[in-house]
């Protein structure tokens, strides 16, 4: 009977990833309250040393978002392992892409347009993905940050 039992019983992976999802309307507070969110699960998740850079990249993620696109919702999905965290923010413009400028092309008083510049300088990884095949439906710009040993 234990054998039965144990043989149906599904394995849990030592470190699961556990994933969050914070929805908002595409409103002009909307980036303070992401970047929030995101910075005090991380803390409260043991990766306290990513909050901040995850702030900063959850911030400019969400405005491109609020100030591109006529979308009413967006989400932001926060996935948490030991050693990495992968953020994705989720809209659904697919056709909206953000543009990726090089930081040099910048005056220092510049106040937008940096956003992915500054997501490809400081995250491990990130990508834009397109979800619905063959007609995409939505997009997530997405990065992911890792802890230093």
């Amino acid at each position: 009977m234990v054998t039965a039992l144990s043989a149906r019983m599904r394995r849990v992976p030592a470190h699961p990833v556990r994933t969050y999802r914070f929805t908002a309307p595409n409103a002009s507070d909307t980036p303070r309250l992401a970047r929030d969110h995101v910075a005090g699960l991380l803390r409260h998740t043991g990766h306290g040393s990513l909050a901040e850079t995850a702030r900063l990249l959850v911030s400019e993620a969400v405005t491109n978002v609020y100030l591109h696109t006529r979308v009413p919702l967006l989400t932001v999905r926060t996935s948490v392992r030991p050693d990495r965290v992968f953020i994705a923010v989720v809209d659904a413009s697919p056709r909206t892409v953000p543009e990726e400028r090089a930081m040099a092309a910048h005056d220092a008083d510049d106040e937008c347009g940096r956003g992915l510049a500054l997501v490809a300088a400081l995250a491990t990884a990130w990508g834009i993905t397109w979800h619905g095949a063959p007609d995409p439906h939505e997009k997530s710009v997405w990065f992911e940050l890792r802890k230093t040993a």
